[in-house]
């Protein structure tokens, strides 16, 4: 147990400088082109979903909180709000940075991420007719929820970030040295690794998560060989971070919120089995 508790630690303080800086390129990045991007996404009409798809892949952390009051207010259509839903990558690349993943690596997830995210919104904007709602309410829903990452001190807010997920890093690492101990690790990457159904499935429902959590897990899963890549993609493509816990407060529709959900958790689901079948 002692070294389940060392392991744990080590491995954690390792990553914490690439976090810190990793953060600091974020912040300085959302501080420059936040409210630029959203002004993009507004004035991209049909092209929404490419926007969306292009610019969800950047790791703002408000960015789909943005997107989602955009869509309350019928500002964007529902096939860009699910492009940038797919393709946010919330906490996963700066944990695949400071881990060292390859670089080809990071940047085929990326891809891939970013062009389901564009197909799939342009096959949902074709499905619903693209109709864009001529009463539009942005104003009474504006600034609800936003996480307002862009503002403030740079470095404190790339502080606070890095202890934060460092904090998640610590608990998740810590609960999978332990069931690597208890368990062993042959055993138990091969019962998840060898589902190519049930991982994608389970992964999918973490991805769900309303918080870093969720990614922060699946991407440490896929980093130690726990999930394989169906599963690794059905969960980063539910991820939202904070986009649907402000979607269900800012938009008064409550079963299209479902809907939208429903359809965010197929398509990552159905995206990580047909991954998952081909590897």
């Amino acid at each position: 147990m002692w070294d389940v508790f060392l392991d744990t630690l080590l491995d954690t303080v390792k990553l914490v400088p690439f976090l810190l800086v990793t953060y600091l390129a974020m912040e300085y990045l959302e501080h420059k082109t936040g409210q630029k991007a959203q002004g993009l996404v507004r004035k991209a009409g049909r092209l929404g979903p490419v926007i969306g798809g292009v610019l969800g892949v950047v790791p703002q952390c408000g960015f789909s909180a943005a997107a989602s009051g955009l869509y309350a207010g019928r500002v964007i259509t529902l096939g860009t709000l699910l492009a940038i839903y797919l393709s946010t990558s919330d906490e996963m690349l700066p944990i695949l940075i400071s881990e060292q993943a390859p670089a080809g690596t990071i940047a085929l997830i990326l891809l891939a991420k970013a062009a389901i995210g564009m197909v799939a919104g342009f096959v949902i904007d074709i499905a619903f007719s693209s109709r864009r709602e001529e009463d539009h309410h942005i104003h009474e829903i504006c600034e609800q929820g936003h996480c307002h990452c862009g503002e403030g001190s740079i470095f404190r807010s790339a502080l606070v970030h890095t202890v934060q997920i460092s904090g998640f890093i610590l608990i998740i690492t810590f609960l999978l040295n332990l069931l690597f101990f208890l368990v062993g690790e042959d055993a138990l990457a091969g019962l998840i690794l060898n589902r190519k159904v049930l991982g994608p499935v389970l992964a999918g429902l973490v991805g769900l998560i309303p918080n870093c959590a969720g990614s922060v897990a699946i991407t440490q899963l896929y980093l130690e060989g726990v999930i394989g890549t169906g599963a690794m993609l059905s969960g980063l493509l539910t991820g939202t971070g904070v986009g649907l816990l402000v979607l269900f407060r800012v938009n008064h529709d409550r079963k299209e919120n479902l809907m939208i959900l429903g359809m965010l958790y197929c398509i990552g689901v159905l995206t990580g089995v047909v991954v998952g079948l081909m590897v």
